[in-house]
C-alpha cells in the first residue's frame, strides 16, 4: 500500500499522526517543508502517496502551492488540508484548490483518522477506475429504452452539438457523457482531448464561480496563484456539467455568455480567455419547470437544450436488473481482490422486484454490499440487505414475520401468517413489527397506531427517531460511510448529521 504523506513544520503534529496512522496499519512517509514533499513527488513518479495531510503554513513553502502542484499531476489523489488559522479564506482557498477536506488545528486525533481512513478509500477508487476504464464496457443494458441511447450516441458520434441528459439520480447520466466524448471528434476516436466533469450543486456556491472560469492572481483573499477553471482545463474536449438546474442564477448568466460568444473573464480578470469546449449538461430535475417558476434562465435552457436524451429509471428497464448485478458483483470482487460471488436464481428474482429507488448506483452499492457481507460463495435470498428483504418474493402476497415481529403481532391480537415485518431489525422491546403494506405511509400509520393504542406518550419522539435513524443510516450506506456526503444527499448540514448521529446512538 502506498504511504500517507504528512507534511508539516511541527515534530509533534507529525509524531501524533504517524503514531495513530500506525495503529491502523496506514504506512507513513513525514516532510517538514512542501519543497521536500514536492521533489520526493518529482522523484516516485507514479509510485507517489496515496493522500497528501498538509499544513497551510511552513517554512520552505505553501500548502497551498503544494496543493495546486500535487492537483496538476495527479489530479484524483485526495489532499487534506490543516492549518492552525481556523479562518474563511484557508478553508475557501483550500477548497478552491481541490482539497479533499479541511482540518483545523487543533483536531481530535481519531477524527483525523477517520477522515484520512474516508481519504484512501476515495484515493483507492480512483485508481480502481483508472485500471478498469479500458476493461470494462462502457454502458450495459438489453431493454429497448436503452437500446435507444445507444443508438442516439452513435448519431451523435460525428457531432458537436450540445447535448442536455436528463434522468433521474443514479441512471448513469456521466457514463452516457463520457461516451458521448469518446465516440466524437474530440474524444479518444478524435484529437483525444480532456473529459472534465463537475457536479454544479455538489459546490458552495461561493466557490463555484472560480471552480467554473479559475481566478487570477490575487483576485481575493487566499488567492496567491493563478487557477485555471474547469472550462480551461477542457480546452479541446468536453465539459460535463452535472445537476446544471441547481446552478445560482447569476453564473446562469455567465455560462450562458461563454455558450454565445465562446469567451469568459477569470474572476478579477480582465483579457478575455477563449472556450474551445463541448458543453454536455445533465440534471435530475424539471427545468421547464423551474424556467416558469423563474428559477432558470429560458434563454439558457434553450441554448443547453439542443439535443435531450432521457436515461430510463432501473424500475423501468427490469430486464437488465441480472446483467447488471453479475457485472457489478465481479466488478466489487476485482476491487477487493477476491474470487467473485455467484447469485442464484430465487436471489435474482427478489432484485429484480425492488424498485431501486436510487436507480443504477444503489444496485451497485447493494452488489458491493454482498460481497462484503454475503457469507457464502452463492448469495441466497436469505442474504440480501434488509430493503431488498421487504419485496414479496414471486407467488407471495408479503414476507414472513421474524419470530420478534410475530411474537409483537400476536401480542397486538394480528396472527403471524397475515402480516410481515417492515425490514425493522431491532429488538422486541424497541421496534413494534410494521404490517405489509403498499407504502412507507401506510407502515408508519400503522406503528403510530400500536404505540398509540398501547397508551404511549412519547409517540412522537420514538417515531421520529426511528425516523431520523433509518433515513441516516441509509443514506451513510449509500455513500459508504462517508458522512458529508450522506449529509449533503439528504440536504442537511455536516454539522446536523455528526449531531444527530450522536444523539440517536448510531456511533
Amino acid at each position: 500500500m502506498k504511504p500517507i504523506w504528512i507534511v508539516d513544520d511541527d515534530q509533534s503534529i507529525r509524531f501524533v499522526l504517524e503514531k495513530a496512522l500506525l495503529r491502523e496499519d496506514l504506512p507513513t512517509r513525514s516532510f517538514t517543508s512542501p519543497r521536500d514533499a514536492l521533489a520526493a513527488l518529482d522523484e516516485n513518479g507514479d509510485q507517489g502517496p496515496q493522500v497528501v495531510v498538509s499544513d497551510i503554513r511552513m517554512p520552505g513553502g505553501s500548502g497551498l502551492e503544494l496543493l495546486e502542484r500535487v492537483k496538476a499531476k495527479h489530479p484524483g489523489l485526495p489532499v487534506i488540508i490543516m492549518t492552525a488559522f481556523s479562518d474563511l479564506d484557508s478553508a475557501v482557498s483550500a477548497f478552491q484548490g481541490g482539497a479533499f477536506e479541511y482540518l483545523p488545528k487543533p483536531f481530535d486525533v481519531p477524527r483525523a483518522v477517520e477522515l484520512i481512513r474516508r481519504a484512501v478509500e476515495e484515493s483507492q477508487r480512483e485508481e480502481v477506475a483508472e485500471q478498469q476504464q479500458g476493461e470494462a464496457p462502457e454502458m450495459l443494458g438489453q431493454a429497448p429504452a436503452m437500446q435507444d441511447v445507444f443508438r442516439a450516441i452513435g448519431r451523435l458520434s460525428q457531432s458537436n452539438v450540445t447535448v442536455m441528459i436528463t434522468g433521474e439520480s443514479g441512471t448513469g447520466k456521466e457514463l452516457v457523457a463520457r461516451a458521448l466524448h469518446k465516440h466524437s471528434p474530440r474524444g479518444d476516436t478524435g484529437h483525444n482531448g480532456p473529459f472534465v466533469a463537475i457536479n454544479t450543486a455538489a459546490i458552495p456556491k461561493d466557490l463555484l464561480e472560480s471552480e467554473l472560469f479559475g481566478h487570477e492572481r490575487g483576485a481575493f483573499t487566499g488567492a496567491q496563484t493563478l487557477r485555471r477553471g474547469r472550462f480551461e482545463q477542457a480546452d479541446g474536449g468536453t465539459l460535463f456539467l452535472d445537476e446544471i438546474g441547481d446552478m445560482p442564477f447569476d453564473l446562469q448568466t455567465r455560462l450562458l455568455r461563454v455558450l454565445s460568444d465562446g469567451n469568459f473573464y477569470r474572476v478579477g480578470g480582465h483579457a478575455a480567455v477563449k472556450a474551445n469546449v463541448r458543453v454536455i449538461a445533465a440534471t435530475h430535475q424539471n427545468l421547464e419547470q423551474r424556467v416558469r417558476e423563474g428559477t432558470f434562465r429560458e434563454d439558457l435552457f434553450h441554448r443547453l437544450n439542443v439535443i435531450r436524451l432521457r436515461l430510463p429509471a432501473l424500475r423501468e428497464r427490469r430486464e437488465d436488473i441480472p446483467t447488471l448485478t453479475r457485472h457489478f458483483l465481479q466488478q466489487s470482487a476485482r476491487q477487493l481482490g477476491i474470487e467473485p460471488k455467484r447469485i442464484s436464481d430465487a436471489a435474482l428474482v427478489r432484485i429484480s422486484r425492488f424498485d431501486f429507488p436510487g436507480n443504477v448506483r444503489q444496485l451497485e452499492n447493494i452488489c458491493h454490499w454482498l460481497t462484503v457481507m454475503a457469507p457464502a460463495q452463492l448469495i441466497e435470498p436469505k442474504d440480501l440487505p434488509p430493503e431488498l428483504m421487504q419485496v414479496a418474493p414471486a407467488g407471495d402476497a408479503a414476507l414472513p414475520l421474524e419470530p420478534h415481529a410475530a411474537a409483537q403481532a400476536a401480542a397486538a391480537g394480528t396472527p403471524s401468517g397475515e402480516s410481515t415485518t417492515g425490514g425493522l431489525e431491532a429488538p422486541v422491546s424497541e421496534h413494534l413489527a410494521l404490517p405489509a403494506a403498499e407504502s412507507w405511509e401506510q407502515g408508519l400509520d400503522a406503528a403510530a397506531q400500536a404505540l398509540l393504542a398501547a397508551g404511549r406518550l412519547d409517540v412522537w419522539d420514538e417515531l421520529t427517531r426511528r425516523f431520523e435513524s433509518r433515513l441516516i443510516l441509509t443514506a451513510l450506506a449509500a455513500t459508504r460511510g462517508r458522512r458529508i456526503e450522506a449529509a449533503h444527499k439528504l440536504g442537511i448540514g455536516r454539522n446536523t448529521i455528526t449531531r444527530k448521529i450522536q444523539e440517536l446512538g448510531l456511533e
